[in-house]
């Protein structure tokens, strides 16, 4: 029978291939994440039919400062007040602070650590346990003092995703501070030129007044000469008292609407008081800026936030993933432990360890893939919600522009209407002075002309408040700092690993 020689090589590549099979069979045996994934992908402004409704009129993009449009310098005032002193706007900012300050956090995960510890313990050891003599039985002060360094290798990138959700979280959160801080303007800018309306509306109940006082000298005469009886009196003053009360109601809107102001920019009641009539202009022609759809994702906060926060869950998906692969932490300790004063500070008492130590799961009873179909599950809610706020954005802008040329073509027609209103009514005036016609006519022409002057009134705040919104859903003058710099980008959480670094600040995110 013959010997077999082993080759020392053969035996170390035996060893290997054992290892390697041990490995494998733990890995297999492993949690994983199979079958979890989404197909969602966030909406382009390319997929939805713009061209008829928002056209391409060569106009510009507000400016920051777009209600200056309407030349009243007390609405620039009030707006800039309120940018300074409202408490809204502070929380706003305080939430961004909050989101960086996470961010911060997340970002100190991914350095070594390195900490100081020092503890004293008076302690009496037990007689009959494992502690020898001259310690058992006796009380001891222990004094120990510890330098430790630890440092994750984030070999798969859970720590750098992780970070990379908090900056894209903390952005989003910028993007709402300003989206509050234009609607807070647009709030400011609406209320004010209600204030202007009422105070236009006021000027016609007052002339009301005047035309029934008039309307009830003139029964009066034809009543004393017996053209009329007391009926037609009475009619007359109850017409009259009804216009002052007209009158009297309008001064409480225009008080709550002062007040309603006050409030908006951070200000007490007795601010509202000090507010002058507004002095509103038309504004500027409105024409849509060319490759509206497109541009808008960056122009308006809201769409900005929303598309942040589906990028925060890319890598909240990929910082999920990252959890079902090994974590590898090293740590080092180097420090003096010794019973009593006495010895402490001496070479013996020194102590010292450095070591790896891993973390694999195995069987965690479905903890890691519940998590991980949760993050999908927020991540398919983030991408309908930015679908969700883009289709509400490009609408807003569409109804706006499409009710001010509504606006311009009504206001052609109430225009002749009040011009021929006011003819009539006058007319009918003095024929009533004249003894020709009937109170009854006079006031049915009065109603006329007060209802022509009142619809003038009303679309032309109208047109100026869909102006204002018109600004706003355009943004406001707001430009995504982060557009100028990068490039969009596709980011799918289903990398492998979630080791991809994303910095792309337009995501077009997807899942596979």
């Amino acid at each position: 029978m013959k010997s077999q020689t082993v080759v020392p090589g053969a035996r170390a590549h035996a060893f290997k291939l054992g290892v390697s099979a041990i490995c494998l069979s733990v890995l297999s045996a492993c949690a994983n994440y199979a079958g979890i994934h989404s197909d969602k992908r966030i909406a382009t402004p390319q997929q939805f039919e713009t061209d008829r409704s928002l056209p391409a009129e060569h106009g510009l993009w507000p400016e920051a400062d777009w209600a200056a449009q309407f030349g009243d310098a007390q609405l620039a005032t009030l707006i800039a007040e309120a940018l300074k002193r409202s408490p809204t706007l502070e929380q706003a900012s305080a939430r961004v602070r909050q989101a960086w300050a996470y961010s911060e956090t997340a970002k100190a995960a991914t350095l070594p650590r390195v900490d100081a510890n020092y503890t004293l313990t008076r302690e009496q050891f037990s007689g009959t346990a494992m502690i020898p003599p001259p310690y058992a039985g006796a009380w001891q002060t222990e004094n120990r003092g510890l330098l430790t360094a630890s440092y994750d290798l984030d070999l798969w990138g859970k720590r750098r995703e992780a970070l990379k959700a908090a900056v894209s979280q903390a952005r989003a959160s910028q993007a709402d501070a300003q989206f509050v801080k234009l609607t807070l303007q647009t709030a400011i800018a609406r209320s004010y030129n209600q204030l202007a309306r009422l105070y236009a509306l006021r000027d016609i109940a007052v002339q009301e007044v005047a035309r029934r006082e008039q309307i009830d000298r003139i029964a009066a005469g034809r009543v004393a000469t017996g053209l009329d009886t007391e009926e037609e009196r009475q009619i007359a003053q109850a017409n009259l008292a009804t216009s002052r009360a007209a009158v009297a109601a309008l001064d409480g809107n225009l008080l709550s609407t002062r007040y309603q102001l006050a409030a908006l920019i951070g200000a007490g009641p007795d601010r509202g008081l000090a507010i002058a009539r507004p002095t509103l202009g038309v504004g500027g022609v409105p024409r849509l800026p060319d490759n509206l759809p497109a541009d808008l994702i960056g122009r308006r906060p809201d769409i900005v936030a929303a598309r942040w926060r589906v990028d925060a869950m890319t890598h909240e998906v990929k910082e999920a993933k990252a959890q079902f692969y090994p974590d590898i932490n090293l740590s080092a300790a180097i420090g003096l432990d010794a019973f009593g004063f006495g010895h402490f500070l001496t070479a013996a008492s020194r102590t010292a360890s450095v070591g790896p130590a891993i973390h694999l799961p195995i069987f965690d009873a479905g903890e890691l893939r519940a998590q991980l179909k949760g993050r999908y599950a927020q991540f398919d809610d983030a991408v309908a919600a930015y679908d969700q706020t883009l289709i509400a954005a490009l609408a807003d802008v569409a109804t706006q522009i499409g009710q001010i040329r509504s606006s311009d073509a009504q206001l052609v027609d109430a225009t002749a209407a009040q011009a021929a209103a006011r003819s009539a009514d006058q007319l009918a005036i003095a024929q009533y002075q004249a003894g020709l016609t009937s109170q009854l006519t006079v006031l049915s022409a009065d109603l006329a002309s007060l209802d022509a002057d009142q619809a003038v009134v009303n679309l032309e705040t109208n047109r100026r408040d869909q102006q204002i919104a018109l600004a706003s859903a355009l943004g406001g003058g707001y430009a995504d700092p982060s557009t100028s710099t990068s490039t969009s980008t596709s980011t799918s959480p289903s990398s492998s690993g979630g080791a991809d670094a994303v910095a792309s600040t337009r995501p077009v995110a997807s899942t596979r």
